[in-house]
């Protein structure tokens, strides 16, 4: 097929790789940008962000229908803008060329140096439930690196999509970075491209697609994708203290977040205090889901997927509390009480798939090897919450159930720490971002010998003789 036919019959495709081939032309005229133009292009990621804060927070609640303001800025401002100047401040140590050890005796007057290089054009595949923090934050370590961006958002975030299009271009020129609408098959085929690094982030279906089609041209991925995540309360741990940090985090964003508590495991006698907190909590921070305050599920279909979670768990004999009273659901606004199901079984979909909104799976355990049975049975989670004081348990948790990362005693919050990486494991995932982490995924982290003036590998080339035969038998015992 000609380019021109390609044209014809594929616009999008064709369109993508013009973008695509602006960009890697301009990495290949300027592959290895200075500290300074790095920098500067950090500084102004975080100054389109804070000079449009008003408008971008409104856009993101028009995606929603309602997105807590609050939770905006927190989330999406206030994290991002804190994340981005914290690059800044290691950006020089980042970038610095490492020395590393050289064996003398075999390479004598030789240096080993890793040099940090941009990889070049990179592709960002953005979820709409947090997504300004999941594209400037990846952003950022990019533009650490040197690289240049192409950012495929969500059809779900089409008001903010349409906000970044109209004011990224007075911040970056075309060539450093530009937002892509979904209008539906772009996601195919911007997964097609061969970028030099794709990052994802959303379903783990999805992220099969993403990475296979990644395949086809060797680029290598980053796949952020959720799971279930666990919280285990510790029989003797402040049990109002933990109820209160998960329910924060339950009803942050509606539930919708991939590292949020998808279940809980609490002592076999305190299940139904743990409900009574629950619901106390509810009552005092969650008094009227229709306030602006709680935020709505995202569409029609995920009001759809959490109603029929719910209907199928009782229709298979799941005990069902409404932590919000006597507070329905609202399909015209698309707010869902905060819900504790217990006494599931198996077979219930609950079990099976990420809830991802405002349903808490309530379980019990008698023994903490239970809890670890139970979890190392599944997929390995994007993350683990064990709520106790006791360090040897703590360790135990840490230790015996692998997951992408772990907060312990509060949950979330393992995410928002700039100088620890980010990813998942598995089924969550592969590959991390943020801090030092972040601009190592985004460079090729490239390593260089230089060899000396003098070089004794000149006196051992064949054909091999018997000065050649010692040397090497020397060396086998010396170094065997």
């Amino acid at each position: 097929m000609t380019a021109a036919q390609e044209n014809i019959d594929n616009p999008t495709a064709a369109m993508l790789r013009e973008h695509f081939d602006l960009q890697r032309q301009h990495y290949l005229d300027a592959p290895n940008p200075s500290y300074d133009e790095r920098k500067q292009d950090l500084q102004n990621l975080k100054r389109m962000i804070s000079e449009n804060a008003e408008a971008i927070i409104a856009a993101i609640s028009s995606d929603y229908g309602n997105r807590s303001r609050h939770e905006s800025q927190f989330a999406e401002i206030i994290s991002v803008t804190d994340g981005i100047q914290d690059v800044v401040k290691h950006l020089k140590k980042w970038m610095k060329v490492q020395k590393r050890h050289v064996d003398l005796q075999m390479f004598p007057g030789g240096k080993n140096r890793v040099i940090p290089q941009p990889l070049g054009v990179v592709g960002m595949i953005v979820p709409w439930n947090f997504p300004i923090n999941l594209s400037f934050m990846p952003l950022a370590a990019a533009f650490a690196a040197g690289n240049r961006a192409m950012v495929k958002m969500s059809e779900n975030s089409i008001h903010l999509t349409r906000l970044l299009m109209d004011i990224s271009p007075r911040y970056f020129p075309l060539e450093k970075l530009r937002f892509f609408e979904e209008t539906g098959g772009v996601g195919i085929e911007f997964s097609k491209i061969s970028f030099d690094l794709i990052i994802f982030t959303g379903s783990g279906q999805t992220g099969k697609s993403v990475m296979a089609s990644a395949a086809q041209n060797l680029t290598p991925v980053v796949l952020e994708l959720g799971g279930k995540a666990p919280a285990v309360i510790d029989r003797d741990y402040d049990l109002e203290k933990a109820v209160g940090r998960i329910m924060f985090v339950k009803q942050f964003n509606a539930g919708q977040i991939c590292t949020n508590v998808d279940y809980v495991f609490v002592h076999e006698s305190q299940r139904d205090e743990f409900v009574k907190l629950a619901s106390a909590y509810a009552a005092k921070h969650c008094p009227d889901i229709e306030h602006t305050d709680y935020t709505s599920l995202i569409d029609d279909r995920a009001m759809a997927r959490i109603t029929d979670t719910l209907e199928d768990a009782r229709e298979k004999g799941a005990t069902i509390v409404n932590l919000c009273g006597d507070q329905p659901a609202n399909p015209a606004t698309r707010k869902f009480p905060m819900t504790a199901v217990m006494d599931t079984t198996p077979d219930m979909t609950i079990r099976n798939r990420e809830t991802f909104g405002p349903l808490l799976m309530v379980m019990t355990y008698k023994e903490h090897q239970e809890v670890v049975d139970y979890v190392n049975s599944h997929d390995r989670p994007l993350a683990l919450y064990p709520f106790t004081n006791d360090r040897k348990l703590q360790d135990m948790y840490i230790e015996r159930v692998m997951s992408g990362g772990v907060t312990v005693n509060d949950a979330l919050f393992h995410v928002a720490q700039h100088d620890i990486p980010f990813g998942g494991v598995g089924p969550s995932g592969m590959g991390h971002y943020h801090g030092r982490e972040g601009f190592e995924t985004f460079s090729k982290m490239r390593p260089v010998f230089y060899q000396a003036g003098f070089s004794a590998m000149q006196y051992l080339r064949p054909p091999y003789g018997k000065f050649a035969t010692r040397v090497f038998d020397f060396l086998m015992k010396f170094k065997g």
